[in-house]
């Protein structure tokens, strides 16, 4: 089968987790994806958190799948000239650079543009244009100017980030949207243009339902959080809201059997009106079904903690999973705290390629997470990263078209780390 991207080139300049994780979807897909690195360096992230001395880092290989990787000096003239070429023979180009770096380096938009009026330049950057443009940001920043930790976390503790890479991984995705937009727009228009990803606006984005709130509270309380129904004021602000459910379905993360022990044994469990007679009958309080009070999800809205209380201690009988296989069938929502060595060892994962497990020459196999996005006719297969500069003599050959004359005075110049 065709692979969805096949036929078009990446120009990757990106590093660490933000841009290779849209790079690393690009080439899930098809594109040849072209990394360039700095001559015996390479991504930071090859010997961060190193868990194998002499091999790259999880960080990296977890990132970096289905990419070419070439080494290149591009303060080097000749480097340059190897750049230029690329740029004329890429579709797409990728950076998350500091603000301002690619200008310094004579790569600015104008140049690569003049270069390649058909190219997509697509760039990550902490923030848009305003006050703070220049300012360096990482996960946890971009988590915390985007909204998502002052929203996060339980009212009466600080602000906390999540485990989840919104801000990196976040941004990457919302990047590789935007790629493929712009691929399409091309199709029609014939040239490229320029795409951009804030990761304070893609931290946004994904919190949107905590800036919908924001606005709620000029109607009042927001009455489906906890602090409603334990008569504690709302201030001027989104608060931070717990385990509660942001949709406005009360929901909760309860105690299960060997919560004492095991630190994931618990479960999420909401309280929807559609199944709210099912559950009062599950957990043995039929009478609550009419009862005043508790017959209509608004009756119930200052009654929720009295409620969840009992709902777990019938959840504090079963394990995670007999609450799943007791609640699915009676369409019950609920879902169990899974840890990742739980994940890790679902084979119903390895099937949908979800999760992935991938050899690599200098560390062995290693498990990683495979693409999440599934498509009918343009199936993914997940191969290792490259290791550093392991294409480079390929690319000047197979993509640059150089004879070899042309490849021997390149490597002679410095512009290229040494032949592999």
């Amino acid at each position: 089968m065709m692979k969805a991207l096949e036929g078009i080139k990446v120009l990757d300049f990106t590093h660490v987790q933000s841009g290779p994780t849209c790079t690393q979807i690009l080439g899930w897909f098809g594109a040849d994806v072209i990394k360039v690195e700095r001559p015996g360096v390479g991504d930071a992230t090859r010997k961060q958190l190193v868990d194998k001395p002499g091999a790259d880092s999880l960080y990296f290989t977890m990132l970096n799948h289905n990419k070419r990787s070439i080494e290149l000096n591009s303060k080097n003239e000749t480097g340059k000239e190897v750049l230029t070429r690329l740029i004329k023979e890429c579709d797409v180009l990728v950076e998350n650079f500091a603000p301002g770096a690619l200008d310094r380096m004579g790569f600015g938009w104008d140049r690569v543009h003049e270069i390649n009026p058909r190219i997509i330049m697509a760039s990550i950057k902490g923030f848009g244009p305003g006050q703070y443009a220049d300012c360096k940001v990482y996960e946890n920043v971009a988590q915390c100017a985007g909204g998502s930790a002052s929203t996060t976390g339980f009212l009466d503790g600080p602000p906390l980030v999540t485990g989840a890479q919104i801000g990196d991984s976040g941004t990457g995705l919302h990047l590789c949207l935007g790629i493929v937009t712009a691929l399409f727009h091309r199709e029609k228009s014939g040239l490229g243009q320029r795409v951009s990803v804030a990761m304070q606006d893609a931290v946004l984005n994904l919190a949107r339902v905590k800036m919908r709130d924001q606005q709620r509270l000029d109607a009042g309380p927001l009455k489906e959080y906890s602090q409603f129904g334990e008569g504690i004021p709302f201030g001027e602000a989104t608060p931070r809201s717990g385990n509660d459910s942001g949709g406005g379905q009360p929901g909760r993360i309860l105690k299960c059997k060997g919560w004492e022990t095991d630190p994931n044994a618990y479960t999420y469990f909401i309280i929807q009106a559609a199944v709210w007679e099912k559950v009062c009958d599950l957990i043995g309080e039929p009478d609550w079904k009419t009862a005043e009070g508790f017959a209509s999800p608004p009756e119930r809205l200052d009654k929720l903690n009295q409620i969840f209380e009992r709902i777990e201690t019938w959840t504090m009988t079963k394990s995670k999973f007999e609450v799943m296989d007791l609640c699915n069938p009676l369409d019950i929502p609920v879902g169990p705290i899974l840890s990742m060595k739980e994940i890790a060892e679902d084979n119903g994962l390895y099937e949908t390629g979800t999760l992935v497990k991938v050899d690599h020459p200098e560390r062995g196999e290693y498990i990683s997470v495979g693409c999440p996005i599934k498509l009918s006719a343009s199936p993914v297969e997940v191969s290792r990263s490259p290791l550093l500069g392991e294409h480079t003599l390929e690319i000047l050959k197979d993509v640059l078209h150089y004879d070899d004359n042309e490849v021997e005075n390149i490597v002679s110049s410095g512009a290229v780390g040494e032949a592999k």
